[in-house]
């Protein structure tokens, strides 16, 4: 689920977001299945409603750290939907998406954490990353991910010495 990024687009602005199949169900492989386009919609209650989506992410972390990509940094993956930043529309047409396995709900694991600082530096290293953001605040009136359990002081403080490094 991705596509070529605009021709002119830079890649500078990295998303944070949550996601657990079903709800609050941290184990299994929903999540890669969503994004594969193999979620089983009689698998699950909750399935018949997303089954039919088709979205994606650059990067998901699950509970443990580990990490796995589905689309390349430099496709366009479908995470952000209707969203805007610094008043440029379309997010993911310049945006890393970053799940992690999650919810509103739950704290999110220090391994988790550990996993997305390596790979925050990793982009920045590569990309002319500016700024980092949740999903609510690309699409506020549709969004509330990574949710009020997500450590922003933590991650914000990483950022910025990362960037000020470069």
């Amino acid at each position: 689920n991705f596509d070529s990024r605009p021709s002119k687009s830079n890649v500078n602005l990295i998303v944070i977001h949550n996601i657990s199949l079903p709800p609050r169900i941290y184990e299994g492989n929903n999540i890669i299945d969503l994004f594969t386009n193999k979620l089983n919609p009689d698998n699950h209650e909750y399935f018949k409603s997303i089954s039919n989506l088709k979205v994606s992410s650059h990067f998901l972390i699950r509970r443990d750290g580990s990490l796995f990509q589905f689309v390349s940094c430099l496709e366009r993956a479908w995470h952000a939907g209707e969203s805007s930043w610094n008043q440029i529309n379309n997010c993911n047409d310049f945006s890393i998406g970053i799940e992690l396995e999650g919810s509103d709900y739950d704290a999110f694991e220090t391994k988790q954490y550990v996993s997305l600082k390596e790979l925050i530096q990793s982009l920045i290293n590569e990309y002319p990353i500016k700024d980092i953001a949740g999903h609510s605040d690309i699409a506020p009136s549709r969004k509330t991910d990574p949710g009020p359990y997500f450590e922003w002081d933590t991650i914000k403080n990483c950022f910025d010495e990362l960037i000020n490094k470069n």
